[in-house]
């Protein structure tokens, strides 16, 4: 996607937290009244009988009126004294720990550059870049004349997040004349963003404004429209529709309607943006069209109609399509198609048992493949005239994550990519496809002082019980303890998704304290492959689970650390897994915290009416119309299993505007376990009150929230003193 198109609406499981710096010294207004008592015993939550049946098996939920019925308005006055109760239970008992999460936090700040900026990049006409200012919260996004001359301040997030708790920007895109800035923004956490569009010649706003959209916002037909998708009264984007520059949106035309309510739709330019591409799909399968972008409501070409299973991205170059699929190999192929014939795929490059193809770049001169072979990534320089001829981009360390970064423009000489390790900060490299050279452009720089050579990285595998080996990633420092040490053990485990084995100056807070900090590239997520991915997934479910577990005990054995060294986390579907994990093996852990669990996943996957549930019937099941479905996910469920036993030590977050994961599973799972749970161990649930699934937003107000996990893992540990 191009820089002026920057969409960053799309988001992770990211652990964002929350702050207590000078300029955001609060927390949740909700959480520190100065005049509330201080509580000396947890909240009890009330039990009110309520049953549901399905394929003749009756469900208990005596919890279920946390869930607020008018939302996604949550002023259920109930609802709210009890999250408001257990915010108040959480800073009671991290009261004492104060010191040391003050601490943590200063170090974690100490290691941001404040007057921080990036690369810039060239885009046409204009060199593009974004800036933080000291003490600044949010980005400033600047460009200049690629030909010389003054550079100017086109958009401060500071300014838009003014007098607001909450902030994010969503799209960034600029017309292709350079004249106008269609952005978006949500100030709730809720993630339905608001667009506006900026003149960058007089600095005024238009009167446009797109109300509710969650996509990105692209410009065609001139300049004169943009191209977007609406949010329905479900929160999913079922449409694309033409806003025409000048008009109020209702005049705006919908030139596509999605009728299966599991499938999302979404669209973007080809890389010569001649072609506008519509995309719909779900977890498992997809279905494209195009139109031409300068007549964005005329005829649009259907690619190949959606079969079940089937998933396929294309790209445009001189009127030939690219097709990357997995209808032949499980690992995807890329194919070409004539505009003519668009369904007929003819093989361009085999699917591989070896490399995971992941993703194409088309350029004018050559284009680039990118993938994983043995878990690592590839990214890899390839000719149109000859298929065999590939060129490989080589890096310096065994392990690693790498990829492409903004490239916008279509005819280079070279190529800007991104390259981290586990011990190598996050840099930015030129990669000159003349000779082959990477030139090194920028490296995070860590102001309070950084040296790796401190600190060494392995990459493991562990046996699972079935005999899977699943690899792992571990970072420590050299100088750490002869003998089984503290450890903590990180993971997602869903969506084809895979944990890069990445940097974080953050982690340095609990390395330099003597822990080791450890991945686990459990099934689930793609890191060996497609299939890799369709082991943790489904009826395969529980190989995600176990795996955790399995690389926890094997490290053990390994001498890495022991029961009651051993902490872990993971957050939205790892929170799920930290649900399963501490229900299962609940004597392994020194610690868990999970960040905005999907826990109640039953319950939700039984609820069509919530944003993401029937597009996430692929990746879990369909409980409504399957009996096995149902039974299988509530074998796992975490807040269908919870039991009377020990529970390790847990710190539990959410958001109240969170349209993941709703508040409700987080606090009906709490309230459980306070209820059956055997043990007087810590148990501590944190609701953000004005942001969504990612916490707080802003680089510093993040931090805290940071800085509170770590004082709770060194405080179960007994490190607190470290």
């Amino acid at each position: 996607m191009k820089p002026h198109q920057i969409s960053i609406l799309a988001m992770a499981a990211g652990l964002l937290w929350l702050p207590n710096s000078a300029s955001a010294q609060s927390a949740d207004k909700e959480t520190q009244s100065v005049t509330a008592p201080v509580p000396t015993a947890p909240p009890v939550a009330e039990k009110r009988e309520h049953n549901y049946t399905h394929h003749g098996i009756t469900i208990s939920d005596p919890y279920h009126w946390l869930k607020d019925q008018s939302y996604p308005v949550v002023d259920d006055e109930d609802v709210l004294d009890y999250v408001k109760a257990e915010n108040a239970w959480f800073e009671a008992r991290m009261a004492p720990q104060k010191e040391l999460v003050d601490t943590i936090y200063d170090e974690l700040r100490g290691r941001v550059k404040e007057d921080d900026s990036s690369v810039p990049q060239k885009d046409g006409d204009w060199v593009y870049w974004t800036k933080f200012d000291e003490g600044q919260e949010y980005r400033k996004w600047y460009r200049k004349p690629a030909n010389g001359g003054d550079e100017t301040l086109i958009l401060d997030e500071n300014a838009l997040a003014e007098g607001k708790d909450y902030f994010r920007l969503g799209a960034f895109s600029v017309s292709e004349n350079g004249r106008y800035l269609a952005y978006s923004s949500d100030d709730s956490g809720a993630e339905r963003y608001t667009g506006r569009i900026k003149d960058l010649e007089t600095g005024d706003l238009l009167d446009d404004v797109i109300l509710e959209t969650r996509t990105g916002l692209v410009w065609a037909a001139n300049d004169s429209v943009i191209v977007y998708g609406r949010a329905n009264e479900n929160w999913r984007v079922d449409n694309v529709r033409v806003h025409t520059i000048g008009t109020d949106a209702s005049e705006d035309v919908e030139i596509y309607s999605e009728e299966d309510i599991g499938f999302s739709v979404g669209s973007g330019l080809s890389a010569q943006e001649d072609w506008l591409i519509i995309s719909a799909g779900d977890n498992e399968t997809s279905e494209v069209r195009l139109v031409r972008a300068d007549d964005p409501t005329g005829e649009q070409i259907l690619v190949r109609a959606r079969e079940k299973g089937v998933e396929y991205d294309v790209d445009i170059r001189d009127g030939v399509l690219f097709v990357h699929t997995n209808d032949e190999h499980i690992n995807f192929r890329l194919a070409t198609a004539k505009l003519e014939t668009p369904g007929e795929w003819q093989t361009l490059i085999k699917g591989s048992n070896d490399f995971y193809l992941t993703d194409f770049e088309l350029y004018k001169d050559f284009y680039v493949t990118e993938g994983r072979l043995s878990g690592l990534d590839q990214v890899q320089i390839r000719s149109y005239a000859d298929p065999s001829l590939v060129t490989p981009i080589t890096f310096p360390e065994a392990s690693y994550s790498a990829g492409l970064s903004n490239n916008p423009e279509y005819d280079v000489d070279k190529l800007r990519l991104d390259y981290e390790s586990m011990v190598t900060p996050d840099s930015v490299y030129d990669y000159h496809l003349a000779d082959g050279r990477l030139e090194l452009l920028k490296q995070q720089e860590i102001p309070s002082g950084y040296d790796a050579s401190l600190y060494t990285t392995e990459r493991l595998t562990i046996e699972a019980r079935d005999g899977t080996m699943v690899p792992v990633s571990v970072v420590y420092r050299k100088d750490r303890s002869e003998g089984p040490g503290p450890l903590h053990l990180y993971a997602y485990g869903a969506y084809g998704y895979a944990v890069p084995p990445g940097f974080s100056s953050s982690r340095l807070s609990l390395l330099d304290r003597g822990m080791a900090f450890a991945i686990a590239h459990i099934r689930g997520g793609d890191d060996l492959g497609r299939r890799w991915y369709l082991q943790g997934k489904l009826n395969e479910r529980t190989n995600t689970f176990n795996d955790f577990v399995d690389v926890a005990q094997g490290l053990i054995d390994k001498g890495y650390t022991e029961k009651g060294k051993l902490s872990a986390s993971g957050g939205s579907a790892g929170g799920e897994l930290m649900g399963v994990i501490v229900n299962t093996d609940p004597d392994l852990w020194g610690a868990v915290v999970a960040h905005v669990p999907f826990v109640d996943v039953l319950s939700t996957m039984l609820d069509d009416s919530l944003p993401l549930t029937p597009g996430e019937w692929p990746e879990w099941g369909n409980p409504i119309e399957s009996k096995q479905a149902f039974a299988y996910i509530l074998s796992y469920s975490p807040y269908d299993q919870v039991m009377a036993q020990d529970y390790p030590p847990i710190l539990v977050t959410a958001g109240l505007n969170d349209p993941r994961v709703t508040y409700w599973e987080p606090a009906k799972w709490v309230a459980r376990l306070r209820d059956v749970k055997t043990d007087q161990n810590e148990l501590l649930l944190k609701t953000n009150m004005g942001a969504g699934h990612g916490g707080k937003s802003g680089r510093f107000a993040s931090l805290y929230e940071t800085a509170e996990e770590y004082a709770f893992i060194l405080w179960q540990l007994g490190l607190a003193g470290k």
